[in-house]
């Protein structure tokens, strides 16, 4: 159904409803953007400052597609769906990143030339979910991953299918979907001749239907299947499913295109065909997976005992107050009502007009019942034997509880490349079937994630399988019955992070699909844990985990949950867990609960915890109880199955008690200066049905607030960042020279007013003069999207939650020392961490062990490029150690091995003298307190090192 048409039936219906104010960003400007922001990584000046990645790993995250050696199935690549490409070659054991150099790391499908070593990559995820991030086309690397080359398609936003000609390697079809929240014209199948130079589009069907997958015939390259696929996202809706969807056949290599799912084909057309997945067993024998979107037919229900929820949909007033009380209350009972609604106060309550009795049935609903309960047919398995003239359904029964009703998130299948009877699809479970699909049998495991994506089959050794999912790769060699895990990448799907005052301080996250975690911000990611059994870092929740609020008082009472809203308070040390999410009151329409619900505690008082749905909601007593503040601060919704109109983000400011900012998914902004007395809308001025990411007010000036959008939900990917001095009367446009990626999180640096951090889609990025330029962040990151950030004031320490790369550790101490006068020095030293002397410097506990060798780092901010002198000497000016270092401008990381010179060791001190050389043959600086500078040209610098 076209625009035009939904806005005239909501008009008949009286709904208002809005499309986008910015038009998606185009393929032109994604690729200016790429340039852009690899031209300011080059001129940062914290480009060479070191972000440390402290994991987990254990869990995970989605895996999108395989590429396995056939002639050695030990040595693989792994495609996650935005933690970029992973190669192992001892058989998953260990990986090794060879994408961090790549200016995107969301993939969708992945293909490789193993006899020449060629890498493509297609760019941005096709599983539709709601982190499923737009690419920049088609990558190719020559040198397994040294470094990589644009190819095109710079529009097409997410790649399904990419097959390589294998006795031409310059002949390749790609499979594009397209935009996933906006129509565009670069969708379809996609063809070159010339290793990607030039592009011909060979099947175009409509500008929402692209194409979801591609099979090729095993040993014949000319014959070959592609699955088109009608859909479109909006923030409040999904529509997975269109007349267009439908199985095209080639056989010509792709250079032309013959739809073979017709009415008479026995395969299902029309509204209810949403995503197909294709395995060729060869040029005649084709499976596909189906996602029927059709409803199912009403079966007769059994009338239960009792009253039930329906009875009350169409009650009358009179017939209601003839109920008796024992089974309404026990309607009440069954349905866990609260206590003060007893059936004798609600039966007070119809007879006087409060409430109807439909409200009881209302009471019961929630925003989500479109998404989960609707009755679709789910996933079917069909096979042709006739190369897709023809098509029958293989099995008599649903599937049920594969794909539930979002089977847009799965939809493959494949085919034993030796055995046309053995195929596996998956959704939920993974599942396969020995006798072509009449039956299955689930071969999932206790190890094994739910949520499966990519299957490869080994075509040398029955049984052998590798399985990708949501929580990483798993694999199998007794056909399902046991399964191995291997998720050595650290690729984590964050939504969120916080940070304790514990010491050391721990870290806390939810992740997509794999829970709510805590651990250690000193963790460093090896297998000893497995030896020792006790990994760092701890589940929390399961489920997909959202916010985390920590209690200051008591870091064992925390506060997290999953999706819309489902919150709980839990106390760490006990165990105990209560559930806490807020109930509407009888009468009312039930909350709308956003995705990633916001949930704040008060930093004026910790057992005051806010949580936002349409309404902002306040507790005064850790969740216990909760009162409505505010009416509803959103446009009130829109039609759809995806629940909408509800806040996103809220900020108390730390100033005054009651002043509190909400933000909306329909780009609404409130204030209140009187604790849900009133409020006030503030974003009249800004550009409008943007996200809001983040409001946070501030915490050096009263009336200070900043202000993140983010219209990814548009595929406009416009940064839109701004503050105000004014609490929101005025707005400022602070976006200045970032390049083009929606905004995820805008954060103060608690030391430094001066200083704000910012999390995008394609990264990190600082600014030290309140958002008037900005820096990008790069040594350890990559182009990995970044949902959250948090900072750790005692300790000057930057967290940064990636939804794609896992948990991020940076020392900003150098950034949040510097004053705005210091930039205006030509050589600043930032404070040195004190260092701990040791016996063991240069020495080692065994002879089959290397000594251990001690450093340190000195961080300074240098106002040009060079070659600078660096001095370590004694408070009386004996010089001990002088080194040289090539500088850059902006802030440098020289590292110290904690050794001066023998002529020098001779002249301290007989005391500070060592007795013997350790192991190393070094000599290591003694206990003391020294002066290091840095010197370029006539400029100098100098900071104090203790060594304790």
């Amino acid at each position: 159904m076209k625009k035009t048409l939904l806005s005239f039936l909501f008009l008949l219906l009286g709904i208002q409803i809005s499309f986008p104010q910015q038009p998606a960003t185009s393929g032109e400007a994604v690729k200016k953007a790429v340039e852009q922001k690899d031209q300011l990584k080059k001129t940062s000046d914290v480009k060479n400052l070191p972000l440390q990645n402290i994991g987990p790993t254990i869990m995970s995250g989605r895996v999108v597609d395989f590429a396995v050696n056939p002639e050695n199935s030990t040595e693989f690549y792994v495609a996650y769906a935005t933690g970029g490409l992973w190669y192992t070659n001892n058989n998953g054991t260990t990986f090794t990143p060879v994408m961090d150099n790549a200016p995107t790391l969301n993939l969708g499908d992945i293909a490789v030339d193993w006899k020449n070593g060629t890498i493509w990559a297609g760019t941005g995820e096709v599983n539709a979910s709601r982190s499923s991030y737009a690419g920049i086309g088609l990558l190719r690397s020559d040198d397994k991953g040294e470094s990589w080359q644009f190819m095109g398609l710079p529009d097409s936003h997410h790649i399904s299918r990419i097959l390589i000609n294998p006795n031409n390697p310059d002949e390749v079809v790609v499979g594009v979907l397209g935009h996933l929240y906006s129509e565009n014209e670069e969708r379809g199948v996609f063809r070159t001749t010339d290793g990607g130079k030039t592009w011909e589009k060979t099947l175009f069907i409509d500008p929402q239907t692209g194409i979801i997958d591609i099979s090729v015939a095993p040993n014949d390259f000319n014959t070959m299947y592609a699955a088109a696929w009608e859909r479109e996202r909006k923030a409040w809706d999904f529509k997975g499913s269109g007349e267009s969807s439908g199985i095209y056949k080639s056989t010509d290599a792709g250079k032309s295109w013959e739809k073979v799912s017709t009415p008479a084909s026995g395969f299902p057309t029309g509204e209810g065909v949403g995503r197909i997945g294709l395995s060729a067993f060869n040029a005649e024998t084709i499976y596909a997976v189906l996602d029927n979107q059709a409803h199912r037919e009403k079966e007769k229900e059994e009338k239960k005992e009792g009253l039930q929820k329906e009875d009350f949909q169409d009650m009358s007033k009179a017939a209601f107050l003839k109920l008796s009380e024992e089974e309404l209350g026990k309607f009440l009972k069954d349905n866990d009502f609260p206590e003060k609604y007893s059936a004798k106060k609600v039966r007070e309550m119809v007879k006087d007009d409060e409430i109807k009795p439909a409200d009881l049935a209302l009471y019961l609903g929630n925003a989500n019942e479109d998404l989960f309960d609707t009755p679709v047919i789910g996933a079917q398995v069909y096979k042709s034997t006739d190369g897709g003239k023809t098509w029958k359904k293989t099995h008599d029964d649903y599937l049920d509880d594969v794909y539930y009703s979002y089977g847009y998130y799965f939809g493959m299948i494949h085919v034993d490349p030796n055995d046309d009877k053995a195929i596996y699809i998956y959704g939920v479970p993974i599942l396969k079937s020995k006798d072509g699909g009449k039956t299955f049998v689930s071969i999932d495991a206790e190890n094994v994630h739910a949520d499966h994506h990519a299957l490869w089959i080994d075509p040398n050794m029955p049984g052998h399988l590798i399985d990708g999912n949501d929580g990483g790769v798993n694999i199998s060699y007794d056909d399902g019955e046991n399964w191995i895990l291997n998720n050595n990448p650290a690729v984590g799907q964050f939504y969120s992070v916080n940070v304790d005052n514990e010491k050391p301080y721990n870290v806390y996250g939810g992740l997509q699909d794999n829970g709510v975690w805590v651990g250690p911000h000193l963790n460093e990611e090896n297998a000893s844990w497995q030896a020792n059994g006790d990994y760092p870092f701890k589940r929390l929740m399961g489920g997909d985990g959202m916010q985390v609020e920590i209690d200051n008082r008591n870091s064992d009472i925390v506060y997290t949950g999953f999706q819309f809203g489902t919150y709980f308070r839990i106390n760490r040390e006990t165990g105990e867990r209560t559930y806490i999410q807020p109930k509407h009151e009888l009468g009312e329409r039930p909350y709308r609960f956003n995705w990633q619900t916001p949930i704040l505690l008060s930093p004026h008082n910790q057992d005051i915890l806010y949580l936002g749905g349409n309404k902002l909601m306040r507790s005064m007593d850790q969740g216990n109880t909760w009162t409505a503040i505010s009416d509803d601060l959103t446009e009130g919704g829109k039609p759809g199955n995806v629940p909408y109109g509800t806040l996103t983000s809220i900020s108390e400011s730390p100033f005054q008690f009651g002043l509190i900012y909400a933000g909306s998914d329909d780009g609404l902004v409130h204030v209140t200066t009187d604790g849900g007395g009133s409020w006030t809308k503030i974003s009249d001025s800004l550009p409008k049905d943007l996200w809001v990411s983040r409001v946070i007010a501030s915490e050096f000036e009263k009336d200070r607030v900043y202000l993140t959008l983010n219209g990814y939900r548009w595929d406009d990917f416009k940064p839109y960042v701004y503050v105000s001095e004014d609490k929101g009367k005025t707005w400022k446009d602070i976006s200045g020279n970032l390049p083009l990626s929606p905004v995820n999180v805008i954060r103060e640096d608690p030391n430094n007013e001066q200083v704000l951090y910012l999390g995008t889609d394609n990264g990190l990025y600082v600014s030290m003069d309140r958002g008037n330029s900005w820096a990008a962040f790069s040594t350890g990151l990559p182009e990995v999207p970044v949902h959250d950030l948090r900072i750790q004031k005692r300790e000057k320490q930057l967290v940064v939650g990636t939804h794609g790369r896992s948990i991020y550790r940076a020392d900003i101490s150098p950034i949040s020392d510097m004053k705005p006068e210091d930039l205006d020095k030509k050589i600043w030293v930032a404070p040195i961490a004190e260092v701990r002397f040791s016996p063991r410097w240069g020495n080692s506990y065994s002879k089959w062990m290397d000594p251990y060798m001690p450093k340190t780092e000195f961080v300074f901010y240098s106002a040009a490029a060079g070659k600078a002198k660096v001095t370590v000497k004694t408070k009386e000016g004996l010089v001990l150690r002088e080194f040289e270092a090539e500088v850059e401008k902006g802030f440098n990381t020289v590292e110290y091995d904690l050794t001066i010179s023998e002529a020098a060791a001779k002249k301290l001190p007989e005391e500070k003298q060592a007795k013997e050389k350790p192991a190393s043959g070094k000599v290591y600086i003694p206990k003391g307190e020294y002066k290091v500078e840095i010197k370029l040209n006539s400029a100098t610098g100098s900071q104090d090192l203790i060594i304790k």
